[in-house]
């Protein structure tokens, strides 16, 4: 059994994948953790790239990738990658983007950084505002909604749902579980649900990166829990937004232990249920 998994992961290294042949070169980020966050990230320089000519993304595909998915999932929704990183042992991958716009043609640098079992955690772009691309763009004017298809909003605390600065099942709280089960209560009935977004927000505490990957890792946490409760998987989506969208005060604390308390608003997840109009 041993052999053929070798002799899988050789097919996809050396075949399959291409480029990917120099599989196991190291990583240009600095220090990544056993939960695929760096201590520095790091892009090459562009002219390394191996597909020098990039690509133009799937941009439904950009949106598919979140933290959880593998190399091959990773593969089949956007490519290889397009620096000489490999396969085996690899702890990252680089993309090289193109995307056309009114005025011409943007390119953007996308890196995935994966954790010790080779899942993809954290993510990241160079120039910073070409995240902004994944945004799904805004629907055409319509009649306002009346007050029955207004979309239904939950909002739970982190605090309440994980131990601070955690976001895996193991680390919910007793209490945050039982708002969990509540919620999936209410929308476990499909009727005219249409999407459940779960959005991971964090307080400003810590720097973007992590911020991002740890709201991005709770609000997956908080999706599987809700399939798992019975709401359909197919609705359900994650989103992790880091510190973006703070709703505490201005926070002035110069104690830490006063800061968290006083940030504590900001360290959330959000439950919107959309339904159709």
């Amino acid at each position: 059994m041993q052999a053929k998994r070798f002799g899988a992961t050789a097919l996809v290294c050396g075949v399959a994948v291409g480029l990917l042949a120099a599989c196991g070169t190291r990583h240009v980020s600095r220090d990544i953790s056993p939960d695929g966050v760096a201590a520095e990230v790091i892009f090459p320089a562009p002219e390394r790239a191996v597909l020098k000519e990039g690509t133009f993304p799937n941009l439904d595909n950009l949106r598919q990738v979140g933290a959880g998915v593998s190399k091959e999932q990773l593969y089949h929704l956007l490519g290889r990658p397009h620096f000489r990183e490999g396969y085996a042992g690899v702890r990252e991958w680089d993309y090289l983007f193109h995307f056309r716009d009114a005025g011409g043609v943007t390119t953007c640098q996308y890196k995935a950084i994966f954790d010790r079992n080779y899942l993809a955690q954290s993510f990241h772009w160079q120039p910073q505002a070409c995240a902004e691309r994944l945004r799904e763009p805004a629907a055409n004017a319509a009649p306002a909604p009346t007050p029955s298809a207004a979309p239904r909003r939950f909002a739970i605390s982190a605090d309440a749902l994980f131990a601070f600065a955690r976001a895996d099942a193991e680390d919910l709280q007793p209490a945050g579980r039982a708002d969990i089960a509540r919620i999936a209560g209410e929308l476990r009935d499909p009727g005219d649900l249409r999407r459940v977004r779960v959005i991971g927000h964090t307080d400003r505490l810590g720097n973007e990166s992590d911020n991002r990957a740890l709201s991005q890792r709770r609000a997956e946490t908080v999706r599987q829990l809700l399939i798992e409760q019975g709401v359909p998987a197919q609705r359900v989506v994650a989103e992790g937004r880091g510190a973006a969208e703070p709703v505490a005060g201005p926070c002035q604390a110069q104690q830490r232990a006063a800061l968290i308390a006083c940030l504590q608003p900001d360290r959330r997840v959000e439950i919107v249920a959309e339904v159709e109009r």
